[in-house]
């Protein structure tokens, strides 16, 4: 009676130990999932905060060339030609050089996050198989277990592991 209490205790066990390894892969994923989701968000916060930068750039620059328009105006220069077309045509490249560089660094800040959400969604992938494969190993434990204690010794006839070997 002994033997079959610890065969069934044995089995449970294992049952429970399994359940749990599943439990947290499938948990582990979720949290992976979830950090995906919020990697995926923040790229998009970047690219919307990228245009933002990008507007409030323009009205700043719209300013400054209205208010150098009217200095220019007030000295008495003519607005369009001589030093005033340069400076204004210098400023316009430069103006639209920096908003390329805050675009480019907007999608590389966003694509980092989208690599960051793919990276993520392996982990969880990958906690997920480690989880079954632990299942696996408990399951295969068991059942080694079980068979090594239904294996019969030739002295006492009980079951367990020492007299399989004495024997």
């Amino acid at each position: 009676m002994g033997q079959t209490a610890a065969a069934v205790f044995t089995v449970g066990m294992g049952v429970v130990k399994a359940k749990q390894e599943g439990a947290i892969g499938k948990y582990n994923q979720r949290n992976a999932e979830r950090n995906a989701a919020v990697a995926e968000q923040e790229a998009i916060q970047i690219g919307k905060q990228t245009e933002f930068d990008i507007a409030m750039f323009d009205k700043q620059f719209r300013q400054t060339v209205g208010s150098a328009q009217v200095a220019v105006a007030k000295s008495g220069a003519v607005a369009g030609s001589g030093t005033a077309a340069r400076i204004a045509e210098s400023n316009a490249l430069e103006a639209q050089l920096e908003k390329n560089v805050m675009n480019y660094n907007g999608k590389i800040a966003a694509s980092r996050k989208r690599e960051e959400a793919q990276f993520s969604r392996i982990s969880g992938q990958m906690a997920r198989q480690q989880a079954r494969l632990a299942q696996i190993s408990t399951i295969s434990n068991t059942g080694t277990s079980l068979l090594k204690m239904r294996s019969p010794s030739n002295k006492t006839g009980s079951y367990n592991e020492t007299n399989i070997n004495a024997g």
